[in-house]
């Protein structure tokens, strides 16, 4: 079947299974009539589902990661599409690697049905443009991973963005909380996350957002340290923008080298404030320039660096 084919059936099948997230759940069937401490404590209960419903999906989601290092390295984007709160996640998840990772403006791209406007009032007619989506994946190029990001499955937003993304050759994922999803034909990854019913019928901001939120989590963040922006488990790319962030990155030039606190405020100078730099400088006894090019020849990853300086 063929992309416009697709999208077509998709608003025009009467006959899919209603998603899971639309059905009742049984357990907040009186939510009204429950204390505070009750609805809460039922809340919290669920939201344990949405955490064994990312275990569950782990395998996939560990292979989109190594699709997406590969061609991340080679110079490609991964690109989010949402609407409404998978949107506003997305959002959150790609404006998060800039500071964390030092990650350069356009790698990691969030796209949003109905635009920045949308981050903070809801726009929800703006899922049902299935012209804006394509219109949004316009720069999805061959070497692209495209992820969409739909609760129910269904969103016409989201489909056609995947629909333009797949056209252009890219990789395309779908996360979503419906094992029915119309959408997934278009998606070379199916994500299906079983959060199943929510306590509040259809708010999908509560278990399927938290689900999703926690596969955007473990995606960049194994994306992030698959491409060299971390060492053992520290954040050595970490932009310093501010002075707890400065000080952060003199802790890590600590911890990363056994230096004192005078020793590593001098060398991170010296380094002009390059934490890689100054780490392999240190730990592979560099001067700080031939740290900076060894780095510069192993695409920026210091466990790399350092093992070329052991040899």
């Amino acid at each position: 079947m063929s992309t416009p084919d697709l999208l077509l059936d998709r608003r025009n099948d009467g006959d899919r299974p209603l998603s899971p997230t639309e059905e009742r759940l049984e357990a907040s069937a009186e939510l009204d009539a429950k204390s505070s401490l009750d609805v809460l404590r039922l809340l919290n209960d669920e939201d344990r589902v949405a955490v064994d419903a990312v275990a569950a999906v782990l395998p996939q989601v560990a292979e989109l990661v190594d699709i997406a290092a590969d061609r991340f390295r080679r110079g490609g984007t991964v690109h989010y599409f949402g609407a409404g709160t998978s949107g506003r996640l997305g959002v959150l998840d790609a404006a998060e690697l800039l500071p964390t990772f030092n990650l350069e403006t356009g790698r990691v791209v969030a796209h949003i049905a109905g635009g920045h406007a949308a981050l903070v009032n809801a726009v929800e007619d703006a899922e049902d443009s299935e012209a804006e989506g394509r219109a949004a994946a316009a720069g999805v190029g061959p070497d692209d991973v495209a992820i969409g990001l739909a609760a129910s499955g269904n969103t016409p937003y989201v489909g056609g963005a995947l629909a333009a993304a797949r056209e252009a050759g890219a990789r395309t994922a779908l996360v979503s909380s419906n094992p029915h999803a119309a959408l997934a034909p278009l998606a070379d990854f199916d994500i299906v996350l079983a959060t199943g019913a929510e306590v509040l019928t259809g708010s999908t901001r509560l278990k399927a957002a938290t689900a999703e939120k926690l596969v955007l989590n473990g995606f960049s963040t194994a994306l992030m340290v698959a491409v060299g922006r971390t060492w053992s488990n520290l954040m050595v790319d970490v932009v310093a923008t501010n002075d707890k962030l400065r000080l952060r990155t003199v802790r890590i030039l600590e911890e990363a080298t056994g230096l004192d606190h005078a020793a590593a405020v001098e060398l991170l100078g010296a380094a002009g404030g390059e934490l890689k730099t100054a780490i392999v400088s240190a730990n592979g006894g560099l001067s700080v320039e031939a740290a900076r090019l060894l780095l510069a020849d192993h695409g920026g990853a210091v466990r790399a660096a350092l093992a070329a300086a052991s040899h």
